[in-house]
């Protein structure tokens, strides 16, 4: 239970993207800035590595990780009192229609600055994350198109050389068995 001068803070939405990939993403410091525009560092996907996130606003530490499902963390911001202990953020990640929710869970946030944290998970998460991996299906899309886009003239190509082949290759069986029959 949350001590009764923190906060709780809850916001999920839909990403484009596997449980699998965000998960990585996450916990990558390289990933982690690609997927929120902000500078970030971690030091690796372990429990008790440390990590910073939006060029060391938010620092803290993995508390437990459960591969593409679950991550728990310590976090804290650089406008947390002196005295405040980390808050707790729990990130769920769970198959969906047109990807995967991700379900932000923030616990033990200082006292008045959970509206804060709300509309940060919404502007700084959720609608960046949203952006880079649509952006990351679309362009993953791409060449799959062009593929399949030279694919058909080639295709169609195949075909008409087949078709022509075809006359040809009859023309030479009948004067094979020409000859033969005259014997």
């Amino acid at each position: 239970m949350a001590n009764p001068t923190t906060e709780t803070v809850h916001v999920s939405d839909i990403i484009p993207a596997t449980a699998r990939a965000i998960y990585a993403a996450w916990l990558d410091g390289a990933q982690h800035a690609a997927m929120t525009g902000g500078a970030a560092t971690s030091e690796g996907a372990t429990v008790g590595a440390r990590f910073t996130a939006w060029d060391g606003y938010i620092e803290g530490v993995h508390l437990e990780l459960s591969d593409g499902k679950r991550i728990v963390q310590s976090w804290r911001s650089s406008e947390f009192p002196p005295d405040a202990a980390p808050s707790r953020l729990l990130v769920l990640l769970d198959k969906a229609d047109g990807g995967t929710r991700v379900t932000f869970v923030h616990t033990d946030i200082p006292e008045g600055q959970g509206a804060q944290y709300e509309s940060g998970w919404k502007d700084h998460y959720l609608i960046p994350m949203k952006k880079h991996f649509a952006a990351k299906a679309k362009a993953s899309a791409k060449p799959k198109a062009k593929a399949k886009a030279s694919a058909k003239p080639k295709a169609k190509a195949k075909a008409k050389a087949k078709a022509k082949a075809k006359p040809a290759a009859k023309a030479k069986a009948k004067a094979k068995a020409k000859p033969k029959a005259r014997r």
